[in-house]
């Protein structure tokens, strides 16, 4: 039995259009946004045992320290990323196990995520090629540096709490282009990065919680 058919009685449209119209209610108001949200199965990026709590608006275990972001997070910082426009080249830093990056793969032209945990990594690859995701690359490597070889980006999405915002990951950013980055060590805050011509904006959103961002590979 293939993964896809685990936890089948959480696997119903019915279900994702209940997590949808939830997110909804938490105020999410971008429909391409919600649309990926609705096409992208939750239940096979997390263990079995937990496929039953996978449509519920919690964060969930993935393994090596680390969580799937809760679905009003995935949601809501995508639809900061878009700001109701056409993504083209995104950079994500902390792969985990791919549900963010399926979710930004449909709402994008192009996704590089980098991921430090090659177990996890491995993980994410599958989960990715089982949903035929053909827009995405991921590499092992140490999320602090981005991939500047690739730069620029249109959008970068830190999905791990920073204790500060790295100016490399500044440097790989478009002109126009904005990074979403959950900053701060007791409390963070997402902090929204606008590249603006001469200078960068940065403005304050909300309370979040993230495993922290750490350097290095493993």
């Amino acid at each position: 039995m293939s993964s896809t058919m685990h936890g089948i009685g959480m696997t119903s449209q019915r279900t994702r259009d209940r997590m949808v119209q939830r997110l909804r209610e938490q105020g999410i108001k971008d429909e391409v946004v919600l649309g990926a949200m609705n096409a992208i199965p939750r239940h096979i990026f997390v263990d079995e045992a937990l496929s039953i709590r996978a449509y519920e608006d919690v964060s969930l275990p993935i393994g090596y320290g680390q969580t799937i972001s809760q679905p009003y997070i995935v949601a809501r910082m995508t639809e900061i990323l878009r700001s109701g426009n056409p993504l083209g080249r995104v950079l994500e830093i902390g792969t985990g196990c791919g549900y963010q990056t399926a979710v930004l793969s449909r709402v994008a032209q192009e996704i590089y995520s980098v991921e430090r945990i090659s177990p996890l990594l491995m993980k994410a690859r599958n989960n990715l090629r089982e949903l035929r995701t053909r827009n995405v690359k991921v590499k092992h490597a140490d999320g602090h540096y981005g991939l500047p070889d690739l730069a620029p980006f249109d959008g970068i999405m830190v999905t791990a709490g920073a204790t500060h915002i790295p100016n490399e990951l500044l440097q790989q950013m478009t002109v126009g282009g904005r990074m979403v980055i959950p900053v701060g060590t007791q409390e963070q805050t997402l902090v929204l990065v606008e590249r603006l011509p001469e200078e960068f904006r940065q403005t304050k959103l909300e309370a979040v919680k993230f495993v922290p961002l750490l350097g290095g590979t493993s």
